[in-house]
């Protein structure tokens, strides 16, 4: 949760739902995942636990309940209950922190893997590429003796202007689910919890304090819940995390109808709610209304709300033992599941390893998307390049530590300009020019402490030297390759971005780089979408990279190099301009102290596709350095019952001259619909490796329940008979097959 903070209202984290296998419910669910299933928490140790509850006072059971630590709630060592000990890490484990502040604790042994950010590993359109980094991640935090993981966020990206945006995965529902509920799994199988967060609707820094989300019921169910309600039903989770803001009036870390009707009662959940750090705001109402633990900032933890307050609470009758014995009890199944108490052999960890940097690499490399490749100007051929112009601050910027937000202490960080020295022959002389400087306006940073949208303010004039200087060595190189984009202390945690512009000046940067040498390649690092319109239509080749990880410099420079075959797909829509993104369309982002979702259930691309509004890059979109043709498109029948699963097979064929991995989805959609529905809703992805000039059968299986929508009278999951169209294609925009089908 913070990095440099203080007693802010602060950290961030959120929470997370899901479900219990009803018919009803599993409709929003369900597809290609079914190899990810989670292992739920069980009641086979609730004797011995019924036993330990009975010998503790009652001032050692409300210990359990909050705060005793930063980052632990009390243990009860005369009866042998440990700490729950939490550590953030939606990018790697973090250092650790002093037990009472958040200053780092100095210890020599916390470095850590530093993982790409959730919107590159939902770049990757892979589901194995997910549980990987869940399984990789959890040995590290077996290796720091920590129980449970702050992470992943699985929040919809609403705005691209989201400080959180590129640590939240995706604008699309199914695709969050899809990459949440085997990285869950992943986490999960080592022993530790994972800690599902912002639940729910926590999709703005901006006033995330406080804010009241007004959503109607039918887009709560199908576009900002469904991941959570996956993670529940499919992954098993063992924790969520309450976010920060209100939901419908209701502060959602003391909303009985998101944390008791929905998350427990539909849905089964069986395991522990967390409140996000300094998210608690009573203390009978929200353990009534099925909080667990309350986390918080620096203040003497004995002052939380489930603190003494909560022993005077029970004091007075005002709550029941009972009552705390119920959530004491969550917690000890959760130790007792994940082994750290009560015998069994727990799972081994290492962290930091040469294994886990390969995980890191393998990820990055299949996240970085390929916009633009005119001419092929990529991969780039060394033949009679004696010179490469690299040029950019990014090209030395490091992002594992940085903002206002969770970092990872790492020994290694390889920059893209430590990548290219690693990859290029030493016959090629490498001409480095920072271009641009990274400079903040120090009156006007924007106030962390007030969560608004003000953000960092950049200093956007360019500096003529760093420029002149860039100029020449582009001239004087064979090849020039800029870095450009942003940082993870200008896209943050705390602060949403004022606009899409691109910082410190960018873009004059390019323009007169681009001049100098008409071979300039492009290559963006950030985690959400900017104007790139004049850098798009200047450019010849165009990369876009993350915050990606320890290997991220390597793992680029093999894309562009051509070792690697670039397979990344955008995850969210990249604008032409933030007024065509539904939530400023429809001027409704930030709010003040409410936000209503006037754009209903047109999120992302179902907004620009529905509204026929031309996105600068759609989501789904990624090139590659080979060409493919999807061929002989079909669903295994026509007619289809409730309960069937439409099988769509697609040959992939490589038509080019490299071996690469293309990214089969499968939209549908129903136009004579009784209810608003969008364009298309993608249900289903695949991605295929197929050799150049070899062909690939590919199998997507779409669940009829997966076109379900949410019937807000029946409350429930209601599929619609009649005539759909499964679309076949690359991206939202292109779609290369359309099959009619009909469901009785």
């Amino acid at each position: 949760m913070k990095n440099k903070m203080i007693m802010l209202s602060a950290v961030v984290f959120a929470l997370f739902a899901s479900c219990k296998n009803d018919a009803q419910t599993a409709a929003s669910n369900s597809a290609q995942t079914e190899e990810y299933a989670g292992k739920e928490i069980g009641t086979e140790h609730d004797a011995e636990i019924d036993k330990l509850i009975s010998q503790m006072t009652l001032e050692e059971k409300i210990g359990m309940l909050h705060g005793n630590s930063m980052f632990a709630n009390a243990g009860v060592k005369r009866l042998g209950i440990p700490e729950l000990k939490m550590a953030d890490g939606p990018l790697g484990v973090r250092e650790e922190i002093s037990r009472d502040n958040w200053a780092p604790a100095g210890w020599t042994n916390d470095f850590a893997t530093y993982y790409p950010a959730g919107g590159a590993l939902a770049a990757t359109f892979n589901a194995e590429m997910a549980h990987k980094f869940g399984s990789s991640l959890g040995e590290e935090l077996r290796a720091r003796d920590k129980d449970m993981l702050l992470s992943p966020a699985i929040n919809i990206v609403r705005t691209p202007l989201g400080g959180r945006t590129y640590e939240y995965m995706s604008e699309d529902p199914f695709l969050n689910k899809k990459i949440a509920v085997p990285l869950v799994v992943g986490l999960q199988e080592k022993d530790v919890m994972a800690c599902v967060k912002h639940y729910a609707a926590n999709n703005q820094e901006t006033n995330r304090d406080f804010v009241d989300v007004q959503i109607d019921e039918r887009t709560l169910r199908e576009i900002y819940l469904p991941a959570f309600e996956a993670t529940v039903k499919e992954g098993k989770a063992y924790s969520i995390m309450g976010a920060y803001n209100k939901f419908r009036g209701e502060y959602l870390c003391e909303n009985d109808y998101m944390l008791n009707k929905i998350l427990r009662d539909e849905w089964g959940f069986k395991g522990v709610v967390v409140s996000d750090w300094a998210a608690v705001h009573s203390t009978a109402k929200s353990l009534k209304s099925g909080l667990d633990i309350e986390m918080g900032t620096p203040k003497p933890f004995n002052e939380f709300w489930l603190a003494e307050k909560l022993i005077a609470a029970v004091k007075s009758g005002e709550v029941s033992e009972k009552e705390i014995d119920l959530h004491v009890k969550r917690i000890l199944r959760g130790l007792f599941h994940i082994k750290a108490m009560g015998g069994g052999t727990r799972a081994k960890g290492s962290i930091a390893t040469e294994a886990h940097y390969k995980d890191a690499y393998e990820i990055a490399a299949e996240a970085i998307v390929l916009l633009k490749n005119e001419n092929n100007a990529l991969p780039l051929k060394l033949d009679g390049v004696k010179s490469i112009a690299v040029i950019g601050n990014n090209a030395t910027k490091k992002n594992a530590l940085g903002g206002f937000g969770a970092g990872v202490k790492t020994k290694r960080e390889v920059t893209p300009l430590e990548g290219l020295k690693n990859r290029l022959p030493s016959s090629v002389k490498i001409n480095y020019a920072e271009g641009y400087l990274e400079r903040y306006d120090e009156k006007n940073k924007g106030n962390l402490g007030n969560i608004t949208s003000t953000g960092p303010v950049t200093i956007d004039k360019v500096d003529p030297a760093k420029i002149k200087e860039a100029v020449e060595a582009a001239k004087n190189s064979d090849v020039a390759i800029i870095f450009a984009g942003s940082n993870r202390d200008y896209e943050t945690e705390a602060s949403d971005r004022r606009d899409l512009h691109l910082p410190f000046g960018q873009e004059e940067l390019i323009k007169q780089v681009v001049a100098a040498n008409p071979k300039t390649i492009v290559v963006m690092i950030a985690g959400a979408p900017f104007d790139i319109n004049e850098v798009s239509a200047k450019s010849s080749a165009l990369v876009w990279s993350w915050f990606n990880g320890s290997e991220g410099g390597n793992a680029l420079a093999d894309v562009i190099l051509g070792k690697v075959n670039p397979s990344g797909k955008l995850p969210w829509t990249m604008p032409k301009n933030i007024m065509d993104s539904p939530a400023h369309a429809t001027k409704s982002f930030p709010g003040d102290k409410t936000v209503n979702y006037a754009e209903g259930l047109l999120v992302g691309y179902r907004w620009f596709d529905t509204k026929n509004v031309a996105p600068l890059y759609p989501f789904g979109y990624g090139l590659s350095y080979t060409t493919f043709a999807l061929e002989n498109a079909k669903t295994n029948k026509t007619d289809y019952a409730q309960n069937d699963v439409i099988e769509v097979s697609v040959d992939v064929k490589n038509t080019g001259k490299a071996d690469g991995k293309e990214v089969v989805q499968v939209y549908t959609s129903k136009s004579d619909s009784k209810v608003t529905r969008a364009s298309k809703e993608l249900k289903g992805f695949k991605k295929a490796a197929v050799n150049a000039g070899s062909s690939e059968t590919v199998t997507i299986k779409v669940p009829v329940k997966e076109l379900a929508y949410y019937d807000v009278t029946s409350k429930k999951w209601v599929v619609e008979p009649g005539k759909y169209t499964i679309k076949v294609g690359t991206s939202s925009r292109d779609i290369k097959k359309e099959i009619a089908v009909t469901v009785k």
